[in-house]
């Protein structure tokens, strides 16, 4: 239970952070203040809550931990569930900050939610979303399970997660707004309905697909540190 409570607000704080400074501050933060809010968001719940779960806050990371050999498919399920509980919570939340300002409407500024095509920021293909998402989550769980893992610099994961998805996001936000995480993608896009919800399988098929291959290329030996020279 603990590690579910932990889970459901790490990413619930993910959410706040990054689609609230999205939604309520884009304007004056541009695309470079919102990377850095995804990305300090993570570093928050990782030194804040990551005692407790590991503070995941994502399927496709638990996804990739399942893969590695680090959870059981029971304990995967359940931070799932935490996590998609914890971003629909945060979108509701920056929604219901967000309609105080005159003039905010759902349909037109939206909760930070991802997508891609016509009337999307870049208006990238589907198919450059797909690959951005899979290939960027890839990079992000390896990161994350080599940053967690036996002769791991200790202390500093927090700091290497956060960065990493700064990074990212610095990367791509024009491409889907990036998601790398379907929790993520799943609380804005359940809220605001239409082509966030109709495009959510993108940002749950590519980010998982992407955790997979960290997942298994890490028990492979392949991405640790004690693999073979």
């Amino acid at each position: 239970m603990k590690k579910m409570m932990a889970e459901t607000l790490g990413t619930f704080i993910l959410v706040f952070f990054g689609c609230g400074a999205a939604v309520l501050m884009g304007e004056a933060i541009g695309l470079h203040g919102i990377a850095w809010a995804f990305g300090l968001s993570i570093v928050a719940a990782a030194y804040g809550l990551g005692a407790i779960s590991g503070a995941h806050l994502n399927p496709a990371v638990s996804l990739g931990c399942l893969v590695a050999g680090r959870m059981s498919g029971a304990e995967f399920a359940r931070y799932v569930l935490a996590q998609l509980a914890g971003a629909l919570l945060g979108a509701v939340v920056v929604y219901l900050i967000a309609s105080g300002r005159a003039g905010y409407s759902l349909a037109e500024n939206g909760l930070g939610q991802n997508g891609f095509g016509p009337g999307y920021l870049g208006e990238y293909s589907v198919t450059a979303a797909l690959i951005f998402e899979a290939v960027a989550t890839f990079v992000f769980v390896t990161v994350i399970l080599g940053a967690t893992g036996p002769g791991a610099a200790a202390g500093f994961a927090g700091l290497a997660i956060g960065m990493t998805l700064a990074a990212i996001h610095l990367v791509g936000i024009n491409v889907t707004g990036v998601s790398v995480n379907p929790a993520r993608s799943f609380g804005p896009a359940l809220l605001v309905g239409g082509p966030a919800l109709s495009q959510l399988w993108v940002f749950v098929l590519a980010p998982l697909a992407g955790g997979a291959l960290a997942g298994a290329l890490h028990r492979a030996g392949l991405t640790r540190a004690n693999a073979a020279a």
